[in-house]
């Protein structure tokens, strides 16, 4: 780590209003969690190009670190019943997630015993997993079912032909797995964000969008993206009339954890800075959240226009959208919001875990981010997924299966995401420019800011960490 003077780290804000004065200003305070300011300085050397395209760098990851790690494989609402499956595929490993008649989920490798063909590229409900190639067959909980022509097979045991299970693990509706069984339960390897999310229930959720698309950029040049505000000014100017992007905090919570908290209901630091600003009433900030936001109820359902709010005389964009808020939720979920502060209504509290899972918090329709190479170095799966609370005394539906784009669709093509597609197609556009521009990089060196993009280079150190094991 390189030698700097730390406080010059702490001076290292925007000018101004901060993330801390914003929530202090607010009718309702959020958690204590929230307001407090874990930054940490981890340096400022920069970080190789090679990480992003070399097949030897890539091919560490698959053996190094993909294994031993916890990796977002599937929602509960994906597989709800008994013989419920879904395949998850990453890193040249392929898992079979099973709902047993217990309730219980399970994870095999998704490999036929007999001569190693898949026994599954989808995701359905089944009462045996058939291999298509012999005819091997499997029941829901793993064991045996049946072998065509046993009496070739003498020297095969039912014990010996059982699929091989991948540890599995179960948090607030999220199912995870490793191929190694040693190392961190999931607790410990998500800490702090079981503690963060009890609030936020995600387990009372159930997805209502998920949409991924094939992007050609490296698996992390797709997660950084979304590590960081920095970017919204140039590649997002719509955004810019309700966001404070500059006013965003960087917090590291953990080995594997850090968060991003962006607030929205604020004019951008850069357009404060420009004289039209003066003439910007609270009301346009209102009207531009409308047309733009992308995480706002409203987009996931047509006859719904909840955030059209005159803002009374005396009063913030910010506290008229909290207010308005409160009264939607309790009125689409039920429950007391009077509590909740407009952060969790309002703001974009983007968490990371390394190295595949990014859930939004708050209180609002949650996005869930997911990335895995697809399926090397040169190409990444990115999907984006909404979750949204079932109200009160409903039963919890089924979640809406994974909608692929194809190769000369663009996110804008999913009328699903609403506005916020229009948005990732402007990120998508960097990722693959910023993977041409790495491989042909003269200095081969991706320079990051000390605070604004302390994610990035967190990851990166924790990546460091298990390739060094």
């Amino acid at each position: 780590m390189a030698d700097r003077d730390p406080g010059a780290f702490e001076q290292a804000r925007c000018p101004g209003t901060s993330w801390e004065d914003i929530l202090a200003a607010d009718d309702v305070p959020p958690p204590a969690f929230m307001a407090e300011d874990r930054s940490q300085y981890l340096g400022s050397e920069p970080i190789d190009a090679a990480r992003y395209y070399s097949p030897e760098f890539f091919r560490a990851e698959c053996e190094k670190m993909w294994p031993n790690v916890w990796q977002f494989a599937a929602r509960e609402e994906d597989l709800p019943e008994p013989g419920d499956y879904v395949t998850y595929d990453n890193a040249g490993r392929s898992y079979l997630l099973v709902r047993q008649e217990d309730g219980s989920v399970k994870a095999f490798h998704n490999v036929c015993l007999h001569r190693g063909r898949k026994l599954k590229t989808d995701s359905g409900s089944a009462e045996q997993f058939l291999c298509p190639f012999h005819g091997f067959s499997w029941n829901p909980d793993g064991s045996l079912r049946n072998i065509p022509c046993r009496w070739d097979f003498a020297h095969l045991t039912d014990q010996k032909m059982q699929l091989p299970e991948a540890t599995l693990a179960q948090w607030g509706g999220y199912i995870f797995v490793r191929d190694n069984a040693d190392g961190p339960t999931i607790e410990e390897y998500l800490d702090p964000l079981p503690e963060f999310f009890k609030r936020w229930r995600h387990k009372e959720c159930v997805t209502v969008a998920w949409v991924a698309k094939v992007i050609p950029a490296n698996w992390k040049i797709a997660m950084e993206a979304f590590m960081e505000s920095y970017h919204a000014y140039v590649t997002h100017p719509q955004l810019m009339p309700f966001t404070g992007d500059a006013n965003a905090a960087y917090h590291v919570l953990g080995r594997h954890v850090n968060v991003n908290y962006t607030p929205f209901g604020v004019i951008s630091p850069h357009i404060e800075a420009q004289a039209e600003a003066e003439h910007w009433p609270q009301q346009r900030i209102i009207d531009e959240f409308r047309k733009y936001n992308g995480r706002s109820a409203d987009n996931y359902d047509e006859d719904k226009d909840n955030y059209a709010i005159a803002v009374p005389d005396g009063r913030t964009a910010r506290a008229a959208l909290g207010e308005k808020m409160r009264e939607v939720s309790e009125k689409q979920f039920g429950g007391d919001y009077s509590g909740v502060s407009e952060s969790e209504l309002l703001d974009a509290l983007v968490y990371n875990v390394f190295p595949n899972f990014a859930p939004w918090g708050g209180f609002m329709p949650n996005i869930v981010y997911r990335w895995r190479p697809w399926p090397d170095q040169d190409k990444c799966l990115m999907e984006v997924r909404v979750i949204a609370r079932v109200p009160e005394g409903q039963p919890r539906p089924a979640g809406v299966p994974m909608h692929i784009l194809g190769d000369d669709q663009i996110w804008a093509d999913a009328p699903e995401l609403g506005v916020l597609g229009a948005v990732l197609d402007q990120d998508s556009e960097n990722m693959a420019l910023c993977h041409e521009g790495l491989k042909v990089s003269k200095n081969q060196a991706v320079e990051l800011a000390d605070y604004q993009e302390v994610r990035i280079r967190h990851i990166h150190q924790t990546l460091d960490f298990y390739l060094n094991k």
